[in-house]
This record gives structure tokens, sequence and C-alpha cells, in this order.
């Protein structure tokens, strides 16, 4: 008989601005958006013919679409840990960890501050970085006046961990 497997996902991590911006999304989609369109495609379907109503496949192309969003939306939040970083400057003890605002100093002696988030909030213009990345892999962990070594596309990279800090993230 072979051996029964359990399909573990990996983990999703989001701090609570995600989550709120996610849900937000959801809600939208499936209160206003979605039910916009049904009437939308109601309306075309009404016009005749169907299979020549350009209306009426666009209005069916979009709901495919925002079913598939929620779906996934859905699947997101089920399956999400929210993070608070304020919360986890209690068990930080002084780590790196998710939620987690870094000022790091790079080899020429530039500043730059990272946030570790999630996956769904990666925005590289605010200097968000996912904890899946590997500048938020080798961020992790580490503490205030620690070297960390990471692979970009040119070469190695070695920043040092100026400031290590807690605080509630933007959306």
């Amino acid at each position: 008989m072979p051996e029964k497997t359990t399909d573990k996902l990996p983990p999703v991590y989001m701090t609570p601005p995600c989550e709120q911006r996610l849900r937000a999304e959801l809600k939208e989609i499936l209160y206003k958006l979605r039910p916009e369109m049904v009437a939308t495609a109601a309306w075309a379907a009404g016009n005749g013919d169907r299979s020549e109503n350009a209306d009426y496949h666009y209005a069916k192309k979009k709901l495919r679409q925002f079913d598939g969003r929620i779906r996934f939306l859905s699947k997101r939040l089920e399956s999400a840990t929210v993070v608070d970083p304020v919360e986890q400057a209690k068990i930080a003890n002084g780590r790196v960890l998710f939620g987690c605002t870094v000022t790091v100093e790079n080899e020429a002696g530039e500043k730059k501050v990272y946030a570790i988030v999630g996956e769904d909030e990666y925005d590289a213009a605010r200097g968000y970085v996912s904890w899946k990345s590997p500048i938020g892999r080798a961020l992790l962990g580490s503490r205030e006046g620690d070297a960390v070594t990471f692979d970009t596309p040119g070469g190695q990279t070695e920043l040092e961990i100026v400031a290590v800090e807690y605080k509630t993230l933007e959306t």
C-alpha cells in the first residue's frame, strides 16, 4: 500500500497592513466589481447573438479573472499567519525577525533601510523586501553590528547592520 503523503504548503506570513489591504481588495471584488460585471454580462447577453458579442465575451473573461483572484485571495488569507512587527519586538531579543526594519551600511558607506515583509508586500521603492529574498534571508537572525553576505546578480554583497527596529509598517 502506498504511503500517504501530505502536501504541506509553504508558510504565508504577512503584516497587519497587508492583511487589511488584501481583505479590502477581496471585499471590493466580491461586493462591487464582480456584481457590476455580472450585470454587464446579463445586459450583453440580452443583446442577441452571443457568438459575436464582444461585450458579452469581455464580461465573461473579466468574471473569470475576478473568480480567479477571489480564489487566490481567499486561500492566501485563509492560510496566512499575520505577524505584527511591534509584537515581534517582545521576542526578538535584538535579532532581526519578520517585520523588522533594518538599517544597513554597504562597503561604500551608503546606508539603506529595509523592512522584512511577506511576499505580497514586496516594494523595492519603499525598501520592503520579502523574507524569502536573498537579502531577507541573509538579514533574518542577525543582530546590530553583524555583517551579512548574500548573492546578487552582480556578485556577493556584504552589508553591516547598523540598527534594528520594530515599528508599525505603513500600507
